[in-house]
């Protein structure tokens, strides 16, 4: 740390961290607090979140450091799983366990059969109304603000993807079910839904992120794996700046061609049209950023620059990480 004048905190000196640590966040704790207890513990100049998970909820939550932000949004496009626990009978005005109670139904007891028909109902395509109770903005101001203030506004369904509902477990009418669905799905409205289907009502009473596209929360550490670390430590839990992107196809550039994509320039190449991919330099292979290919032409989408890629190379002339090994 930097030491400030008599009495003032100390400051923490900052370094230059590139990669995407894998949060098993805990519940009752925002995404951004969290964010913030990993920055200050990687003393990491650049940090962000890859979209927020509730605080009611636990689970995986992606954070990215340094080079690694500036991909965040490939993990906010990705499918994602949850492991859900509904209380059914209950509706609450948040429609989790946060929320006062609205209706009480006396005496639910669901089977499993009766549970995983409601739940066919919602597989596929379907329309959802986004709550109240969340962070999408009306007028620049979220929803919550307003359900908190008791204003009640129109929202407008949104057409979400749910791929799969699994009953895992539970009696009467408590249940946990594993769902997998695409971006932009409430989970919290999935569970009212599925309480309205059955006739009885029901909340969220727990939620937990299980996987968020090829990143599976079996590989995540919480804080408490992480606070008595050393740096070094620390440092081999990161996944690699390009992890989020890992599933799109690699291009890999001469020097000549790297510099050119880097400071810009399209570049027409041999290669087949894609929407997205991954580019890497020939010597030592670092990560350079996205593009897409259009009629023969290499175009940037997103780019490192020259301090990031100077970095992943310095990064890579070190032996491998476990979680880097696995990933390469």
């Amino acid at each position: 740390m930097v030491t400030t004048r008599a009495g003032a905190r100390p400051r923490i000196a900052r370094r230059a961290v590139h990669g995407v640590l894998l949060l098993d966040k805990d519940a009752g704790v925002s995404s951004n607090a969290a964010l913030q207890r990993a920055k200050r513990l990687y003393r990491a100049e650049k940090a962000g979140h890859t979209g927020t998970l509730d605080p009611l909820a636990s689970g995986l939550l992606p954070l990215c450091f340094g080079a690694a932000t500036k991909f965040a949004q490939a993990s906010l496009d990705a499918d994602k799983r949850y492991l859900a626990t509904l209380r059914l009978g209950v509706t609450t005005t948040t429609g989790d366990l946060e929320g006062e109670v609205v209706r009480t139904v006396a005496g639910v007891a669901v089977d499993r059969e009766a549970l995983e028909l409601a739940c066919e109902r919602f597989v596929g395509e379907i329309n959802q109304v986004p709550p109240m109770h969340s962070a999408l903005k009306r007028d620049g101001k979220p929803l919550y603000e307003y359900a908190r203030a008791g204003i009640e506004l129109e929202r407008a369904p949104r057409r979400v993807q749910i791929h799969a509902i699994r009953v895992v477990e539970g009696q009467g009418d408590l249940w946990t079910i594993d769902v997998s669905c695409g971006k932009g799905t409430y989970i919290r409205t999935l569970g009212e839904d599925i309480g309205a289907a059955l006739g009885c009502g029901a909340h969220l009473a727990a939620l937990r992120r299980t996987g968020s596209g090829a990143l599976d929360l079996g590989a995540a550490a919480g804080f408490s794996d992480l606070d008595d670390l050393e740096e070094a430590a620390l440092d081999a839990r990161l996944l690699p700046a390009d992890a989020l992107v890992a599933a799109l196809p690699r291009v890999v550039l001469s020097n000549e061609d790297a510099g050119r994509f880097l400071a810009g320039v399209r570049r027409r190449l041999p290669l087949a049209d894609s929407p997205a991919v991954r580019v890497y330099g020939l010597d030592p292979g670092a990560f350079l950023g996205t593009g897409h290919v259009a009629g023969g032409e290499l175009i940037a989408t997103r780019l490192l620059s020259p301090a990031e890629v100077g970095d992943l190379v310095a990064a890579r002339r070190r032996p491998l990480t476990v979680s880097e090994s696995l990933s390469a």
